[in-house]
């Protein structure tokens, strides 16, 4: 088999996978999208080596994964690749293609861990009490409204459909990572802006369009206009900080658990298959303490320079 032949014959294989990917896992097509690529980074890398796929060992993926470093790849893409090679060896395997999975163990570099950013309450108080100047505010603020009041990833809100929001008033189900179901509350607030933008959206929407949010043209709102919609209305406001889907989430677990100190029921809401996941927030939350302590605390207060005779 020569070059061009083993090349289509991976092209075939790479088809077939990210279909199943796709009917049978599932999985967002965000994340067979970004598979594809990472796969595609990785059989450009084998070409240049002239390494045939069926040859393809432990060794071969470590090497990929510290080329991607030194060319500046972080941790989390890394991982990513990785995982990507982990699962279409894997399939290769299950097909019988191959005798075993090569990039099984190999791990990328440590990602360093850092604590979210957060809005203060009283200034997320502000942005969200700022009346909006036209329907398509009304949209964003109740946009906006829903990422804080349900702590919703940015794919999880732009998939909500109408007859979501109809079922009941006052909570959500949605479906997450790993197309886990988990019921989330809606806040009073963000009830009551989706009801606003619900008096306007049918002058938007396009007949029969299910989706709760649509734009301007009448189709179901991008990941990528909802970004830019709460990026502007944080420069209309002056915010301190750019404004965006993950910064209103974290924002809504730090302060979830600030009140209540109960880390299990922030897990759930956020639909944290993993508890170590949410524990980052207890840190964020001893940060604020920490402040506290050392502004009211007799022994942590610095002392006051005394004056001079």
């Amino acid at each position: 088999m020569n070059a061009d032949e083993r090349s289509a014959a991976a092209d075939s294989r790479f088809v077939r996978f990210l279909e199943y990917l796709k009917v049978e896992r599932r999985y967002s097509l965000h994340t067979v999208d970004n598979y594809g690529r990472d796969l595609a980074l990785f059989a450009r890398s084998l070409d240049q080596e002239r390494i045939d796929w069926s040859t393809v060992n432990a060794q071969h993926i470590r090497t990929f994964a510290a080329v991607r470093h030194r060319q500046g790849a972080s941790p989390k893409t890394i991982q990513r690749n990785l995982s990507a090679l982990r699962a279409f060896f894997e399939y290769l395997r299950r097909e019988s293609l191959i005798d075993r999975n090569p990039a099984v163990g190999i791990r990328a570099p440590r990602s360093p861990r850092g604590l979210p950013k957060v809005v203060d309450a009283d200034a997320m108080g502000g942005l969200l009490d700022e009346p909006p100047e036209d329907p398509l505010e009304i949209r964003d603020l109740a946009i906006m409204e829903l990422f804080y009041s349900s702590g919703l990833r940015l794919a999880e809100l732009a998939a909500l459909d109408l007859d979501q929001v109809r079922r009941r008033a006052d909570e959500l189900e949605v479906l997450g990572k790993g197309r886990r179901s988990r019921v989330t509350p809606v806040g009073r607030k963000a009830r009551a802006a989706i009801d606003a933008w619900l008096k306007v959206r049918g002058g938007y929407a396009k007949n029969g369009e299910p989706a709760l949010f649509v734009s301007n043209r009448g189709g179901r709102l991008s990941r990528r206009a909802i970004q830019q919609r709460l990026q502007r209305w944080g420069l209309r406001q002056g915010a301190s900080q750019a404004l965006h889907p993950h910064l209103l989430r974290h924002s809504f677990a730090s302060h979830l658990l600030e009140s209540s100190g109960d880390l299990r029921a922030v897990q759930e809401l956020l639909g944290h298959a993993d508890i170590s996941t949410t524990q980052i927030y207890t840190h964020l939350d001893f940060q604020h303490l920490a402040k506290v302590y050392d502004a009211a605390h007799p022994r942590a207060r610095r002392k006051r320079a005394k004056p001079r005779d």
